[in-house]
């Protein structure tokens, strides 16, 4: 009987256990937008049991104890708690965003760091910034977004490449951050904006990890991947708009330009070119005849992701078509991607991780950015002019003395360009993560790039009256070139915690290198119906006399080693040492090995019992880094002696051509090291709402690897195909502060604001030229004067290099009492620019050339902000430098060229003018290169401007919608400034010559309106 009361008792007891269990489902959104929120962990709290919400943010937990607390949490997103009870059986769940936890994981390299552990400089650029700014190439999100780094474009056509200095320009090479996609070394310039989760940039000794390549820093991309337990995700973006110049200059108009002219010719004591002006008007506006208006944009992007509990999975594609506002479809550029990433659980130790990339693209030029250019040409040919004949046949620019030899019609040099180029890559890489103990994670990586280009250029039989751009023979041009390369990184990560409050964090890999490739180009001549519809090499079959063909190839590898040690204690005192030991095979025996060594330490200082709970000053941290990075960016083989050039040779009384030797070998070759030093703070204000980092760092340079030193005339470095070597043989230093400060704040549920500025403070200077000169020229200016820019010690790399001025002869006691000028090639004369005898001596010659400039920027600065009121959203984005200097070399010199309007302010007599100088056919020593030509090209410039709405997501989802926005928006919208081309943040790209403007193709003004919409 007992025992029967004993069994009761148990039944009992066990029916009540099991009614107090039960299930609890429900909804997670975002607080505020009211979105669904896929991927949300729901755990019961202090046990492993749990779910994720699915794609619409619904979940079910069954079997839950009563009296449990479920545990929300999503990266991004503050935890939540909820205690449930008996009575619950349904919950709907409002997320709100965590700002603090979306830095809270940083790449660093082999690795990743807490953000508030990182000790060193360290900038990251998330997938929303990108939303927000929709550049058409990766690198344009970088200006203004992020402190130290400054992007230039070379040019505004479309495709054109864009050049990213980290912290300054170090050295007279390969300036370019290496840029790490996924871990493997790839290209940002060819990514699809739109497959990228974060950019991170380091910009100090951190990145030493990377040894030879992280000299000028390193950017690296995290591509998006798809989130575990979640449904399926498709994401479909699409933005449509019309392009036009940002900018026309003012030129004369027809009836100035003969008034001008008549002018110049008077002076000159010659018969007046223009009997009369009247009936001309405003003549010919080249410009409007050049710049096309309202030139198409369009692109489209889609993605899937989703993932199980062990694969994750994200696939998209994308098209972009942008037509040139110069030329049209004759400046195209067409870029098509497709993107695959995987990531497998393949056992509780084995994680299987790949992302493969396909990329296509074709691009058709014009010629741009030089003497000769499409808009050289609109600048200078005379607004008299028409642009066609009777004959309605484009019209011939006159061969006289006055317009040269080298000023044709543009609108024939646009009909007459023919070209394409067609480029295909793909590239990824695959990589696996087994976890051998519970503390010890090994990792394996296989990353690879291959691609294959075409290109075909035509050169039409055409005769422009007699000008140097006249084709005797039509010809055709085409390359094929085959670049691969692999990476292959194995490295083990342990993770120990001893006692309560060491952290270790220990790393030691290895990395293997290689890049090869081959390139072959060839001529034919004399194409069928002179038509670029037959120009093919396999159709034309004019001989030449000359060698019309060439080809090249290549093989360099790389081995290297590397480990790091972090430690904290706390988390309150950081730690980090790191070694690399690269070997290349760019340089010869005694010289292929380097090693890289770096230190960075951070102190939490808001962690210290001293510092107190104090409400203004959330957090503060004090970080430092030094060490020793690499540079091998240079040309192979410039350690050994190739048959690469071209020889002529006489036999038996005959010319024959043949090989021989090209550029002159220097075995004693070695890395461009950079020792890099940065100390800075970083802290957190007013309950974390304001954010502020300053930095300080110096950057210098030794042992620079400079290509084509000068050396003795009896090596033959003149030859075709030869140069001189490649000698380490200089340094530079670059120090300078930088400063950000961030403003995040929710004044409600409908209202956001964010405002962040950053500024940097660059100072540049060349310590040391080892080339037996002291100097190295670069750049040019108007035709056979001498190079403008230098590289010398005790000046910033690429300063301009001239006569200074003194304003305008007013009188002829004036010239009279100045020293000649007459070493400057002619006499001067009233009205004629005075220059400064700079040494004293009594006479103006080339030892008076001075500094005249600086291309480098002293500050450059971005100010951005967003606001989110209820559903709509407004962002805009500018960025400023300030400080740089840059050369006007688009105007041609020759008497007869159209020119700007600031010319109506000449001198034409005592006191009319102190600025600019007289206008005369006779010879003037006013167009030798002087500080008339530079000008401060400061700028502030309005990048972005976009205001988007978002539906309420109550009405997207009755249509299966998880998000519909449509926005409109505005690229490149002004540029203030007082510089008088047409982009004063352009650069050739050069460090020696790279703020000379031959007529920079403008970065366009672009019109978007978009959509994007979640499914």
């Amino acid at each position: 009987m007992k025992s029967n009361y004993l069994l009761i008792i148990f039944l009992f007891l066990s029916s009540f256990g099991f009614a107090q269990s039960f299930e609890v489902g429900g909804t997670v959104k975002e607080k505020g937008t009211g979105l669904p929120i896929p991927g949300v962990n729901v755990q019961i709290k202090n046990s492993t049991k749990g779910v994720a919400t699915d794609f619409d943010g619904k979940f079910l937990l069954k079997s839950i104890p009563s009296g449990s607390t479920l545990v929300f949490s999503y990266i991004g997103y503050k935890n939540f708690e909820y205690k449930v009870s008996s009575s619950t059986t349904s919950l709907t769940v409002a997320m709100q965003e965590d700002a603090k936890s979306l830095d809270e994981v940083v790449v660093i390299g082999y690795g990743s760091q807490k953000r508030r552990e990182v000790t060193g400089a360290v900038s990251v650029i998330d997938s929303k910034t990108l939303d927000i700014i929709k550049p058409v190439k990766v690198e344009q999100a970088l200006q203004g977004t992020v402190s130290g780094v400054n992007v230039t474009s070379q040019s505004g056509s479309p495709g054109a490449a864009l050049d990213i200095r980290i912290r300054g320009i170090a050295t007279n090479g390969e300036n370019r951050p290496t840029t790490i996609i996924d871990g493997y070394v790839g290209e940002l310039g060819l990514l699809n904006p739109n497959d990228i989760e974060s950019i991170t940039v380091l910009k100090d000794a951190q990145a030493a990890i990377y040894g030879t390549i992280g000299a000028n820093g390193v950017i690296l991309i995290t591509t998006k991947a798809g989130k575990k337990n979640s449904k399926s995700k498709i994401v479909y973006n699409t933005y449509t708009g019309f392009q036009e110049t940002s900018r026309k200059l003012n030129l004369l108009n027809a009836t100035e330009y003969a008034l001008l002219l008549n002018e110049s010719y008077a002076n000159g004591g010659q018969t007046l070119p223009y009997k009369t002006v009247t009936g001309l008007g405003k003549g010919t506006n080249w410009q409007n005849e050049v710049f096309n208006s309202s030139v198409p944009i369009i692109n489209h992007d889609i993605s899937v992701s989703g993932g199980s509990d062990k694969v994750t999975y994200a696939v998209s594609g994308s098209h972009l078509d942008q037509e040139g506002i110069i030329g049209g479809n004759k400046s195209g550029f067409l870029r098509n991607t497709a993107r695959v990433s995987l990531n497998a659980d393949v056992t509780d130790k084995l994680k299987l991780k790949t992302n493969v990339i396909y990329t296509y693209f074709n691009r058709k030029t014009l010629n741009e950015n030089g003497l000769g250019s499409v808009l050289f040409n609109a600048l200078n040919v005379p607004s008299t002019l028409s642009p066609y004949d009777a004959n309605g046949n484009y019209s011939l620019v006159p061969s006289t003395t006055g317009l040269g030899t080298e000023i044709i019609n543009p609108l024939a040099q646009i009909a007459n360009t023919n070209n394409d180029y067609n480029f295909k890559k793909l590239n990824g890489n695959f990589g696996l993560e087994y976890k051998v103990l519970k503390d010890f994670v090994v990792s394996s990586s296989m990353g690879f790039n291959t691609s294959n280009s075409k290109s075909r250029d035509f050169a039409k039989q055409i005769s422009y009256g007699g000008k140097v751009f006249d084709v005797i023979r039509s010809s055709v041009t085409q390359g094929a070139v085959n670049d691969n390369n692999y990476s292959f990184d194995v490295f083990g990560t342990y993770t120990k915690k001893v006692g309560a409050n060491h952290n270790f964090v220990g790393t030691i890999g290895n990395t293997i290198f290689k890049e090869w490739g081959n390139g072959l180009y060839a001529t034919g001549f004399d194409v069928p119906n002179n038509s670029w519809d037959f120009a093919d090499i396999s159709l034309a079959n004019g001989l030449s006399a000359a060698k019309s063909n060439s080809s090249y190839s290549y093989d360099e590898r790389r081995l290297s080693y590397f480990g790091r040690v972090q430690y904290d204690y706390k988390g309150k005192y950081l730690l980090s040492g790191m070694l690399r030991r690269d070997a290349s095979t760019k340089f010869g025996p005694g010289n292929k090995v380097g090693y890289f060594p770096s230190f960075t330490a951070g102190w939490v200082l808001s962690d210290e019992d001293f510092f107190g709970t104090d409400k203004l000053v959330n957090f503060v941290k004090l970080r430092a880094s030094y060490g020793t990075l690499g540079n091998d960016q240079i040309p192979n083989n410039g350690y050994i002696s190739q048959l690469s050039g071209e020889g002529t040779y006489v036999f038996d009384g005959a010319l024959v051509t043949g090989t021989a030797i090209g550029q002159i070998p220097n075995p004693d070759l070695k890395w461009e090291e950079a020792q890099k030093t940065d100390i800075g703070v970083d802290v957190k204000l007013f309950d974390n709402k304001v954010s502020l980092v300053a930095d300080y760092f110096t950057d210098t340079r030794k042992d620079l690897l400079i290509p084509n030193i000068p050396v003795s005339g009896i090596t033959g470095v003149y030859a075709p195909g030869a140069s001189s070597p490649t000698v380490n043989a200089g340094t530079v230093k670059n120090s300078g502060v930088e400063f950000a400060v961030d403003y995040k704040n929710k004044f409600s549920e409908n209202l956001t604001v964010s405002v962040g500025y950053n500024v940097t403070f660059l100072r540049n200077k060349v310590l040391a030229v080892n080339n037996g000169t002291g100097f190295i020229e670069g750049g040019s200016f108007g035709v056979g004067q001498p190079a403008p820019s230098r590289m010398e010690v005790g000046m910033p790399i690429g300063y301009f290099y001239g006569y200074k001025t003194d304003g305008i002869f007013q009188n002829q006691k004036e010239v009279s009492e100045h020293p000649s000028q007459i070493a400057l090639g002619a006499n001067a004369a009233p009205g004629d620019i005075r220059y400064v005898d700079v040494n004293g001596d009594g006479e103006i010659t080339t030892a008076d050339r001075t500094n005249l400039g600086n291309p480098i920027p002293t500050a450059t600065m971005g100010f951005n902000l967003q606001l989110n009121y209820k559903n709509i959203d407004f962002a805009a984005y500018t960025f400023a430098s300030v400080g740089n200097d840059m050369v006007r070399n688009y105007e041609r010199t020759l008497t007869d060229a159209n020119r700007l309007n600031y010319v109506l302010g000449r001198w034409t007599g005592e006191g009319t003018s102190n600025t600019t100088p007289r206008v005369t056919t006779g010879a003037t020593a006013n167009n030798v290169f002087s500080d008339y030509f530079v000008e401060d090209a400061s700028y502030l410039r309005i990048q972005n401007i976009q205001v988007g709405y978002t539906l309420n997501s109550r009405i997207s989802e009755k249509v299966g919608i998880s998000k519909f926005r449509l926005y409109t928006g505005v690229n490149n919208l002004y540029t203030f400034t007082k510089y008088k081309g047409f982009d004063p943040g352009a650069s050739n790209g050069s460090p020696i010559g790279g703020g000379i403007d031959y007529g920079f193709y403008p970065t366009p003004r672009t019109y978007l309106l978009g959509l994007n919409i979640n499914f």
